[in-house]
């Protein structure tokens, strides 16, 4: 199969370990920055060009698409959708996903447990936002951040009300959650593909800091999940219409509760931790799938 790897920077190591993984496995990968690519919308006749020629007809697409580039990058994606290549995530489940709030309104829709969550526009809302999530301490997360950037944990109500203040008065969206403390600073990471988790493991904060991410200096190990911790994981992207999630879950006094759930997970701390050969599992997932327009969505929307 030809297939594309939608990625701004062919050394990083998930890009590699899936180029690697397509070689091995007989297949012709091919990576691709989205921002370089631009798009021919013509009438039944789709097309993405790179540097004056169109791109051939692949047969799968694996998006690796950033934060900061979701908008043009699932606008490529869903180009590459309409030509009949099977994604493994499609394009409106990964801007399901990065939304924040609204991945937190399907998850609680479908009784996903979650830590309690607040949304409001007016200051004049704070203090019963607060009550909300059950007090503080209380976290406070801008929607568009990413890797723990822009995640506040307020330990007193006077702490809280002037970080929500400020916030509110650059005019950015946050919503407010309540803080476990029970988990103490770690959560465990699932990696679910094709409705399965394939590898798990525990991210460890760093001594006085209670965000876990591996960018803040988070350790990762491996870890023994619940029947409980592995039903959440996959229900969660099942519910998010991915194919390929890191689904981070919170290990609380009520069960499992979802935080976050992934379209573009890394794999180089999963993969050094648990041993397993997460990228291959990916191709195989593909192999299975990929029919032409095999999508939910075809493209539409």
């Amino acid at each position: 199969m030809k297939i594309a790897i939608l990625s701004r920077n062919k050394k990083l190591y998930s890009t590699r370990r899936l180029v690697e993984a397509c070689e091995q496995r007989g297949h012709e990968p091919m990576v691709i920055d989205v921002l370089r690519s631009y798009m021919s919308i013509a009438s039944n006749q789709p097309e993405t060009h790179f540097k004056g020629e169109a791109f051939p007809q692949f047969d799968a697409v694996i998006p690796r698409i950033g934060a900061s580039v979701t908008f043009y990058g699932t606008a490529v994606l869903r180009q590459f959708e309409m030509s009949g290549a099977y994604p493994i995530n499609e394009s409106v489940a990964i801007s399901r996903s990065r939304d924040k709030l609204r991945s937190m309104q399907l998850l609680s829709r479908k009784g996903i447990g979650m830590p309690n969550t607040g949304f409001a526009h007016n200051p004049d809302n704070i203090g019963d936002l607060i009550k909300m999530v059950g007090g503080t301490p209380l976290v406070i997360k801008l929607l568009e951040g990413t890797q723990g950037i822009g995640v506040v944990l307020a330990e007193t109500k006077k702490a809280a009300e002037s970080v929500l203040e400020a916030f509110m008065g650059l005019k950015v969206n946050i919503m407010v959650q309540e803080y476990i403390k029970e988990a103490g600073g770690a959560d465990i990471r699932c990696l679910v593909v094709g409705g399965k988790v394939v590898a798990a493991m525990k991210r460890q904060a760093q001594p006085g800091e209670f965000r876990s991410n591996l960018h803040r200096g988070g350790s990762a190990s491996l870890v023994k999940i619940t029947p409980a911790e592995r039903a959440t994981a996959i229900n969660a992207a099942k519910v998010m219409g991915l194919n390929v999630a890191g689904v981070d879950v919170l290990r609380s006094e009520r069960g499992p509760l979802v935080m976050e759930v992934n379209s573009s997970p890394g794999l180089e701390g999963i993969e050094t931790a648990t041993g397993k050969d997460v990228a291959s599992m990916i191709i195989e997932c593909i192999e299975k799938n990929a029919k032409p327009h095999n999508t939910r969505t075809r493209g539409k929307g």
